[in-house]
């Protein structure tokens, strides 16, 4: 068997850094990146713009393309709801007015437009932020990322990355390394 495919079927393990200061997790990111490793999950006590250009490198958020569907489809049944219901009842037309009109119904297609775009932005900062987080890995649920440290945590990294993974991870400043079951973090006396 080659080494690609032995490497293709290496079991998979979790590895999880820990930082107490965000100038080194931000280091971290960035040698993973330049050493072409992918697949980890980067968990902070607070959001930092820092963090998401060093993970994204700049790329703009996917939550817009939701804010712009809710608004067009706002603007859509704005118009829609009170154009239907007065072509339904046309004798409500007073004084030879026509029935649908634009500026009557830009009120309505206006708050449509804000009601709409506002819930699907909501949505999507839902589903994007991996809300709600009842299946989450416990790996991720350690009580320090939600106080005062940060973390960079590997579900499932090949085991031929290990030692460069955690040779990285060591080298930009991570306070722990654990690996295996040790990711999981109990409370002392809890």
């Amino acid at each position: 068997m080659s080494s690609h495919a032995a490497a293709a079927v290496a079991p998979a393990n979790r590895i999880k850094g820990t930082y107490a200061h965000l100038d080194c997790l931000l280091a971290g990111i960035e040698r993973l990146r330049a050493a072409g490793i992918q697949g980890f999950q980067v968990v902070s006590p607070l959001p930092r713009h820092e963090i998401e250009e060093a993970l994204y490198g700049g790329a703009p958020s996917p939550v817009r393309w939701w804010t712009l569907t809710g608004a067009i489809t706002g603007f859509t049944f704005g118009f829609l709801l009170p154009s239907l219901t007065h072509s339904q009842w046309p004798m409500i037309n007073p004084g030879g007015k026509p029935v649908v009109s634009l500026p009557t119904f830009a009120i309505i297609m206006f708050e449509c437009t804000i009601l709409f775009g506002c819930l699907a932005t909501l949505a999507g900062f839902i589903v994007h932020a991996g809300l709600p987080s009842f299946m989450l890995d416990k790996s991720l649920q350690d009580p320090r990322y939600s106080d005062d440290q940060f973390g960079i945590v590997f579900l499932n990294a090949n085991v031929t990355q290990t030692d460069a993974i955690t040779s990285i991870l060591a080298t930009s400043g991570a306070v722990e390394i654990t690996t295996g079951d040790d990711t999981v973090y109990e409370v002392p006396n809890a």
